[in-house]
């Protein structure tokens, strides 16, 4: 019992770990709003690519840490999903984190990898809708397409969306363990959870389109089109 206990709030705690944030201090920079980008942004690509690769190890290590202990697959499960919990609701950032998408990814892949497969389709496609347009823009230097950034997305946070919520059917065609396709299902509630409620407080201030606004943010992870 305090194994699993042990398993679940460690993995809740590695999760809730400001690591972007850390990283920007490193540079001696400030980060702020989306910190992916913005590290990759100002930081440089290879501290960017740390930060990224960090998230995803993070999704990684609560996982297989639970199979070679030889933990049941209902505590591992709960470990993963306290791991995405804790990016999305750090408790060293006063609760308010990132929105969990490479985190989740990096640990459903992980959990079980056949469902992540199909679920990517739908992401790779919005990030390639997202990003192509910009890598083949020979108006620019490569250095700057390299930058990403630009307008606010439609496609990718789309094909997140369908993505997070193929994972649990996918699971179930595949004749998952149960387990983890409820697991999946939860990561999809808490994906979209988050969406709703980050800083919702703000755009409610300034607007009365609440249905709007949650309209949106639900497909877009945005406040506004």
């Amino acid at each position: 019992m305090w194994g699993d206990i042990a398993l679940v709030l460690g993995a809740y705690l590695l999760g809730s770990v400001p690591h972007l944030l850390a990283l920007g201090k490193l540079r001696g920079i400030n980060l702020d709003g989306d910190l992916h980008i913005n590290l990759w942004r100002r930081g440089g690509r290879l501290v960017g690519m740390i930060g990224i690769l960090t998230e995803f190890a993070k999704g990684i290590i609560p996982v297989l840490v639970g199979k070679s202990l030889g933990f049941s697959l209902l505590i591992i499960a709960f470990a993963g999903l306290a791991v995405v919990s804790g990016q999305m609701w750090p408790i060293f950032s006063r609760f308010n984190g990132e929105k969990g998408n490479s985190i989740g990814l990096a640990m459903a892949g992980t959990l079980a990898p056949k469902p992540l497969f199909i679920a990517l389709v739908p992401i790779a496609i919005g990030a390639a809708i997202r990003t192509m347009p910009r890598l083949l823009d020979t108006r620019q230097s490569l250095n700057e397409r390299l930058k990403f950034g630009g307008p606010p997305s439609l496609s990718l946070p789309l094909g997140m969306a369908i993505g997070f919520l193929l994972l649990p059917i996918a699971s179930l065609c595949l004749r998952e363990p149960m387990v983890i396709t409820s697991g999946f299902f939860a990561l999809f509630i808490l994906i979209m959870l988050r969406r709703l409620t980050a800083e919702l407080r703000d755009d409610l201030a300034v607007s009365t389109g609440i249905r709007g606004i949650l309209i949106n943010r639900l497909l877009y992870d945005r406040s506004y089109r």
